[in-house]
């Protein structure tokens, strides 16, 4: 089964993009946009604050009429963050997305230093990659792993 960690590397240690608190959420969203991500961690002092993201800021400023350039991303990020160790397994984190219906979940060591994040697309295509594998390999056992040619 494959580990937060193999997935971190076929990342290639990507880094992890954040702002602070009190950054505006135009600020946020325009990184976002920047990077072609969904979601930032919220560091304070090099610690997770928090997480915000497109649907936070859908739901929480647009919505309810705010003005992107004077709300803090403070006042609209989930301050209740779940992470994950790099030893857990894909499926743990896909168990814990569904339950906790989150899309992103930061990675970091047992001294909660931030290693990364992984997404609920990078889950996905890894599962993915380990399906086909395993039916390439029963499409070789069932057919016989040699094949000749005439």
């Amino acid at each position: 089964m494959t580990t937060v960690a193999d997935i971190l590397r076929a990342k290639n240690n990507s880094p992890v993009h954040s702002v602070a608190p009190t950054d505006t959420m135009l600020a946020a969203l325009q990184l976002m946009s920047d990077k072609g991500i969904g979601a930032l961690l919220v560091l304070d002092g090099g610690r997770i604050a928090g997480i915000v993201t497109e649907r936070d800021y859908a739901r929480k400023v647009v919505l309810q009429g705010r003005s992107s350039s004077t709300t803090q991303v403070q006042e609209v990020m989930t301050s209740q963050v779940h992470c994950v160790l790099p030893r857990q397994t894909t499926a743990e984190c896909m168990a814990l997305m569904t339950s906790r219906r989150i899309r992103h979940l930061p990675v970091v060591n047992t001294e909660h230093q931030v290693l990364g994040m992984v997404s609920i697309g990078d889950l996905v295509k890894e599962i993915i990659s380990e399906q086909q594998f395993t039916i390439q390999q029963l499409e070789h056992y069932i057919t016989g792993s040699a094949h000749t040619t005439s």
